[in-house]
């Protein structure tokens, strides 16, 4: 099931960052601890009363001296098309100002359901103010310090009871496989050259389509889903920064997703945007193959291929386990490899490693290499059991799970894809207390 999204929207400087931070729980808008990714991540996971969704922080877009209010605009519109609610914050100390107002004309227009957020509001006196700000039209404004987390637990009692029922619907027993990546990489085209004609209008101009578009095909009797996703910037119209969200729309192909095809740009090489995709996959445990589309455009040497290799592994070092395959959609160069890849890894995340094997390579592991100690104090592996597969799961019972180190845990994943591959599938290692003496 696909998380719904939360966009927060507003002025600058309002303090929509200092939100999002409290929300997802640590100083992501800051500093991001995820291997490969840049500083300036604009979405993370947050829960509230055991229901999990992505929070946006809009606070990226950059504003020129003239064209605020049209930038604020933009940036409205653009977070409620993609958001299942908004969180619009607007500032006690400031009070309402024309901005908030351009802001709210859009959110008024929308069908999403929008919560008020007045932050700054930690004295009484401009607690008490914050009733100008019904004038909006949106609703009741929720007085909140972001800063100091006051009011934050009314506001998402009240996001979380906006989210839309999930309906069931009978699923298709299909491989769903998503194609994302940046607006203008080939997406569109890599799709009518898997399915051999004019599925999606394809257009040199970035940000073409503007759906995410769901294509059934059977390739060798296996049925499979084409997810097709949109880069979202309008032709020349959306103002500078907000090409970032591209990311928004992937996030919901991504997340329903079996295997993610990600493409990236032969010319342009991995970028920014690339990594916040591809950190994204890996928060949600998908398997990826990345394709690197437009090779025909590149002069090769000798070395050229393992050169690309190289960059595309120190860019996206954390998904070192990911197959990379290059391709040209316009010419059909190694497009034919893309499906029967994708399948591959798709069979992969379904490995099953029995209990007793899966000791025997555990105990080999730790008898190559010593479990690391910690004051004086020597983790112990009793056993390991795999409790689950999409994803691979697997539970560690040791006698400390704080004597883990990440290296050593990084270490165990390598040897079992030592032994059994996973191509393409993330594997997730869990450690857990035991107090029994070794087995």
């Amino acid at each position: 099931m696909t998380k719904p999204i939360v966009a927060i929207v507003g002025r600058p400087n309002v303090g929509k960052s200092t939100l999002f931070n409290r929300l997802v729980g640590r100083r992501l808008a800051i500093v991001d601890e995820l291997p490969g990714t840049t500083r300036d991540r604009l979405y993370a996971e947050a829960e509230w009363g055991g229901v999990k969704f992505t929070v946006v922080d809009t606070g990226g877009i950059l504003m020129r001296p003239g064209d605020l209010l049209a930038q604020v605009r933009a940036q409205a519109e653009l977070a409620i098309s993609e958001a299942d609610a908004i969180i619009f914050v607007t500032d006690a100390l400031e009070g309402l100002t024309v901005g908030d107002e351009e802001v709210a004309e859009v959110l008024r227009r929308s069908q999403k359901p929008v919560m008020l957020a007045v932050n700054k509001a930690e004295t009484k006196r401009r607690r008490e103010a914050i009733f100008e700000f019904y004038k909006l039209g949106l609703g009741t404004p929720y007085p909140i310090s972001a800063l100091h987390g006051m009011g934050i637990g009314d506001l998402l009692d009240e996001v979380v009871a906006s989210f839309p029922i999930e309906e069931v619907e009978e699923e298709i027993e299909a491989v769903k496989i998503a194609i994302v990546g940046r607006p203008n990489v080939g997406k569109s085209s890599l799709l009518n050259r898997l399915l051999g004609y004019e599925r999606v209008i394809v257009h040199p101009s970035p940000g073409t389509t503007r759906d995410a578009i769901d294509t059934y095909l059977e390739w060798e009797g296996k049925p499979l889903i084409l997810i097709d996703t949109a880069g979202i910037r309008k032709r020349g119209r959306i103002a500078p920064g907000v090409e970032k969200y591209s990311v928004l729309r992937a996030l919901r192909a991504i997340g329903r997703s079996d295997v993610v095809l990600l493409i990236v740009d032969a010319v342009e090489g991995v970028t920014a945007q690339d990594a916040h995709i591809a950190g994204y996959i890996l928060e949600e445990a998908k398997s990826v193959v990345v394709l690197v589309n437009k090779w025909d455009l590149i002069e090769k040497t000798a070395s050229t291929w393992q050169e690309y290799i190289l960059r595309i592994r120190r860019d996206l070092r954390f998904l070192d386990y990911v197959p990379i395959l290059f391709i040209s959609a316009k010419t059909g160069e190694g497009v034919e490899e893309v499906l029967p890849l994708a399948l591959i890894v798709r069979e992969e995340r379904l490995i099953r490693i029995p209990t007793g094997e899966l000791n025997r390579i555990v105990q080999d592991a730790i008898a190559r290499h010593s479990p690391p100690s910690k004051r004086g104090k020597r983790l112990r592996i009793y056993y390991a059991t795999q409790v689950s597969v999409d994803p691979p799961t697997f539970i560690f019972f040791v006698n400390d799970p704080d004597l883990v180190h990440f290296s050593y845990e990084r270490y165990l994943e390598n040897k079992l894809r030592e032994h059994h591959g996973f191509i393409g599938t993330p594997l997730r290692l869990g450690f857990r207390r035991r107090g029994r003496a070794k087995v």
